[in-house]
């Protein structure tokens, strides 16, 4: 997979969602001693979704070799499915259900050691530590030869999830905030796992359990502003004087970065702050107003914060990378940042780049040191995904993604077509629907909701067609009617539940999260029922794909050094579109005819130009 920030000036999606049979979860329900009465009076979460790649993805003897594991959140429920693009992995997806607690979003954290993975997980009222065995330990062969070898979640069934040792309720600490959804959660060099998540005074509750190995307590430490200065302020001060009516310092985006025997913990406030803590010294180290990077910024400044999110990217040759997205109402804008150290126990930022974008709304932003990645979803339920190098894009200029679009909601039929053959034709097209979507459809066409189907590609085809058909015949009460009536028949029932596939094709697509591997470059749209990958397109497709306006202004030294070729291929490409504008609907239907009965593309298509030159005005 091409790095992003290369030669590549567009990317487009290429849906990995599984064809053969539906993913198979196993369930296990998570007991909780948290109380039915204060999970009820608890908010309710938005999906989230997330990914891990084993730091040695991208090696290729590695038994680790392109595996990664990635989740889904909604609720109560959280579902992990370990994933890889060489092998096919068994029993390598589970579903856990925490009773009486709901997730936080994003509150799941994936760490690996020689010879464990963990799973870190914060709900609304509990942390979680789940142990499972490292791939390297289950396979210690060199090579990876077999076709399928045993995931991960294999054994989970063996975990006990109330031992004291992986679980613990959220203590009921005064100031701990209420309803926060923001959380962080790292292991320490020590083989402890931290869990941090805000109070409601500004400050970080951090939750300790210890080592899963040594026997320990669990301990909660708040880490609080220190300067003798804040203190004063907050001490004698009236209110009005210390401006209080402002918005909090809550955080609403937290981030965790190690090194050696700390944990620098990030924080970005209501108050359009980003403080850093020192885990080690329990204390803040820095705060820096955003506001600062803000052109317009005087209704911002009153205000209390919604919708900013924080991301960090690390390099060893450059440092650690700071990505913060800044909402304000109609506009967005990024700023990137450099850490930097002044003396001991003092940290700078150093500003980078400042990006701006007019969509609403901000799904989801990965950082690398090098790019911003970022995902809208727009008023008309459009996915949105765009990329942009920090560091040398004067212009502020976003390079397109390509995203696949929904099928077309209508089917034309010509007279001399079959309407059930025309829509199995566009239902079972590969890439067109997932397995998930048609399975669904099929179970509320047919008033099947209790049945779980378990179907191939193939079986499923057969079972539609059989249902659709089974419809049709009990809607006909009359002995005799014209081919006319019943063809007419026909398409009415057959866009009916291609109507409902589309239905829940379009619910499955819903983009949750984007996720990048950092040490490949490859990049993952994470979406409510699937997974998609995001690929470098080729010069001709990245120019044939561009909107008009981009064509216009496309630098032509980027497409070749002789600047007559550059405009050669321009041209090339302009032709392309008027041809794509010119073709009628029956003659791509020819020319799929053709293609679909093996007969010679190339006769079709000089059938196709005669037409056109015809027609030509």
């Amino acid at each position: 997979m091409a790095a992003a920030g290369s030669l590549e000036r567009s990317f487009f999606e290429l849906s990995g969602a599984e064809r053969e049979r539906p993913r198979h979860f196993r369930e296990f329900t998570v007991c909780s001693l948290g109380s039915a009465i204060a999970a009820a009076g608890a908010g309710k979460f938005s999906e989230s979704a997330g990914g891990f790649y084993y730091v040695e993805s991208g090696k290729l003897f590695s038994v680790t070799r392109n595996r990664f594991i990635h989740w889904k959140t909604s609720g109560d429920t959280l579902e992990l499915v370990e994933e890889s693009l060489d092998i096919n992995l068994l029993n390598n997806a589970v579903r856990l259900k925490f009773q009486n607690c709901s997730i936080l979003p994003g509150g799941v954290y994936v760490s690996e050691t020689q010879n464990h993975v963990m799973i870190l997980i914060v709900t609304n009222q509990t942390v979680h530590r789940l142990l499972l065995p490292h791939p390297s330990r289950m396979y210690r062969s060199e090579l990876v030869v077999e076709s399928q070898m045993q995931s991960i979640f294999t054994d989970i069934g063996k975990v006990d999830f109330r031992d004291p040792c992986s679980y613990q309720l959220i203590p009921a600490v005064p100031g701990i905030a209420p309803n926060c959804t923001t959380s962080a959660a790292w292991l320490s060099s020590d083989g402890e796992a931290l869990f941090a998540l805000p109070s409601a005074a500004g400050g970080i509750f951090v939750l300790k359990l210890p080592p899963y190995d040594i026997p320990g307590t669990v301990s909660v430490v708040e880490l609080k502003q220190s300067s003798v200065m804040q203190r004063l302020l907050t001490g004698w001060m009236p209110t009005a004087i210390r401006g209080d009516q402002g918005p909090s310092d809550r955080a609403l985006s937290l981030a965790v970065h190690c090194v050696e025997h700390d944990a620098f913990i990030f924080a970005l406030c209501q108050d359009h702050k980003l403080r850093m803590w020192s885990y080690k010294d329990q204390m803040c180290v820095m705060v820096a107003d955003m506001l600062e990077y803000v052109p317009v910024n005087k209704d911002l400044r009153f205000t209390s914060g919604t919708g900013h999110k924080l991301r960090l990217a690390y390099s060893p040759s450059m440092g650690l990378y700071l990505g913060i997205y800044i909402h304000a109402p109609k506009r967005g804008q990024f700023c990137v940042f450099q850490l930097g150290s002044i003396e001991h126990n003092r940290y700078c930022l150093d500003h980078i780049s400042s990006l701006f974008t007019s969509q609403e709304t901000l799904v989801d932003f990965a950082l690398t040191s090098t790019d911003i990645w970022a995902l809208w979803h727009d008023a008309e339920n459009q996915t949105i995904v765009k990329y942009i190098n920090f560091e040398h894009n004067v212009a502020g200029q976003w390079n397109p993604v390509f995203i696949q679009s929904l099928p077309e909601e209508d089917i034309v039929i010509r007279d001399d077509q079959d309407p059930r053959e025309m829509y199995l034709r566009n239902l079972f097209i590969p890439g067109r629907f997932i397995n998930a979507a048609l399975c669904k459809a099929l179970q509320i066409f047919c008033r099947r909701t209790e049945r779980n189907l378990d179907l191939s590609w193939s079986e499923l085809k057969k079972e539609v067609t059989l249902a659709v058909e089974s419809e049709l015949q009990g809607s006909v009460t009359e002995y005799e009617f014209s081919q006319e009536e019943f063809r007419s028949l026909q398409k009415e029932f057959w866009s009916k539940f291609y109507a409902c596939c589309i239905q829940y094709q379009e619910a499955f697509s819903h983009p949750l999260a984007l996720h990048l591997n950092p040490h490949t470059n490859m990049m993952c749209l994470l979406k409510k029922g699937y997974l998609s990958f995001l690929v470098p397109s080729s010069l001709v497709d990245h120019l044939y794909l561009l909107p008009d306006e981009n064509l216009l202004t496309e630098d032509e030294t980027s497409i070749s050094d002789d600047v007559d070729v550059a405009r050669d291929v321009i041209c090339l490409i302009k032709c392309l579109r008027l041809i794509k504008e010119s073709v009628t609907m029956d003659m791509s239907a020819l020319m799929e005819a053709s293609c679909y009965n093996l007969q010679s593309p190339e006769k079709s298509a000089e059938r196709i130009l005669e037409d056109l030159i015809t027609i030509d005005v």
